[in-house]
């Protein structure tokens, strides 16, 4: 049996592939280039022509761009009417973000506890958690799966909550055979450079509700208006304007939105080489012993942003740690998604403590994110499954 290079083995491949990577491509630069040139570096057309193109391929009546995916949920967030003394439930293996925006409206993240298989929140310990302070849920479509929207939707309802749904991995993904953006009270995108489609930073809310869309306007824009039938006073001019609530700054570019509008132009692309590669790892590792996977629901028609494996404890030798260092000396540079929120000493500070979500801590002790993105070659994913199958046979317990 071949040892791994950590071991004194020979390493299957010379150059390191990390976890995730944009790709842009002539398109897309000269799309940026052409706003370069133009008249509007940030306020112009094409922030309308982005969020009408995202409102229509999501199947939503709005969208609103933002500065990046924590600006989205913040302004969810606000648009929802989430202030002190409000309690909102969310998933604990998420990125900080899905919590933060919580406390930045001054109210309290509840966490509630994942399922096993798919690492969505479970409905039955959103149920649990809900009392008579609760005014949100917030769900996280993990890994780029649809949480259990119908469930979880069906809950809101019943309690009379708003459910926002942080679909930051998620976008072109179909749940039910709708598109994600068009389900949830609220959805919130992130275009960072590893999700599937990026504007380098940058985020959006979509919503099909006229009252949260107007919302979402407002306070992404510093709260000002210009809209004629929005102003409280009468106006004495075309420069007039006025600040009807307290919002932020936190506009998107018009460079950053042409680079999104040609990559979305991609995304069906994306989307088709993502699962592909899934597909592969799927075949090679669902038998794998010692390796442990996400399960698909069938309501989700996954467009896959991470692609995680569980190392099963007591199955090898080694430790997740040691497993994740002997990718690494394969050139196999993983990450792990992620830290369950409460853990961070800020969150302990504010008085949580571990032992609140077990399901959630257990993955996060055993999970290891692999490469996965549109430009892998069919060698560079090659070298991902014999690293992973090398290293799971020689320290199989």
């Amino acid at each position: 049996m071949d040892k791994p290079a950590i071991c004194g083995g020979k390493a299957e491949r010379h150059e390191k592939i990390y976890y995730g990577r944009q790709y842009v491509d002539a398109a897309d630069i000269a799309a940026v280039v052409e706003v370069l040139g133009s008249d509007f570096l940030t306020c112009g057309s094409k922030i309308g022509e982005l969020e009408k193109k995202l409102a229509r391929m999501c199947g939503a009546a709005h969208a609103v761009s933002c500065a990046n995916g924590t600006a989205a949920l913040h302004i969810a967030c606000l648009a929802a009417g989430i202030g002190p003394d409000d309690e909102v439930i969310t998933s604990p293996l998420t990125f900080a973000a899905s919590a933060n925006c919580i406390l930045y409206c001054g109210a309290k993240p509840v966490f509630a506890d994942i399922l096993p298989d798919t690492w969505n929140m479970d409905p039955a310990a959103v149920e649990a958690a809900i009392t008579e302070k609760t005014k949100a849920v917030i769900c996280v479509d993990f890994g780029g799966q649809a949480a259990e929207l119908g469930e979880l939707s069906d809950i809101c309802r019943r309690h009379g909550l708003v459910l926002i749904e942080d679909a930051a991995h998620s976008i072109g993904t179909r749940f039910d055979g709708q598109p994600i953006g068009s389900i949830a009270d609220m959805t919130t995108f992130s275009f960072h450079p590893v999700k599937t489609v990026t504007s380098g930073e940058g985020g959006a809310v979509l919503t099909n509700s006229d009252e949260y869309g107007q919302k979402l306007l407002l306070f992404r824009g510093h709260g000002i208006t210009r809209e004629a039938g929005l102003l409280e006073k009468p106006s004495p001019g075309a420069w007039y304007y006025e600040q009807l609530t307290l919002g932020y700054n936190y506009r998107l570019t018009d460079i950053q939105a042409a680079l999104l509008i040609s990559q979305l132009d991609k995304l069906e692309m994306f989307a088709r080489r993502r699962k592909e590669i899934v597909a592969r790892y799927d075949a090679a590792f669902c038998e794998l012993p010692g390796i442990g996977l996400q399960t698909e629901i069938a309501a989700s028609d996954t467009t896959r942003h991470l692609y995680i494996i569980r190392i099963l404890s007591g199955r090898f030798s080694i430790s997740r740690r040691e497993f994740f260092d002997a990718l690494a000396a394969e050139n196999i540079i993983c990450n792990v998604h992620y830290i369950p929120v409460y853990y961070h000493p800020y969150y302990e500070r504010l008085g949580y403590k571990k032992d609140l979500c077990p399901v959630a801590e257990q993955i996060y002790e055993e999970i290891i994110t692999l490469p996965l993105y549109f430009g892998m070659s069919d060698e560079d994913v090659s070298d991902v499954i014999r690293a992973v199958e090398k290293i799971a046979r020689y320290y199989s317990a």
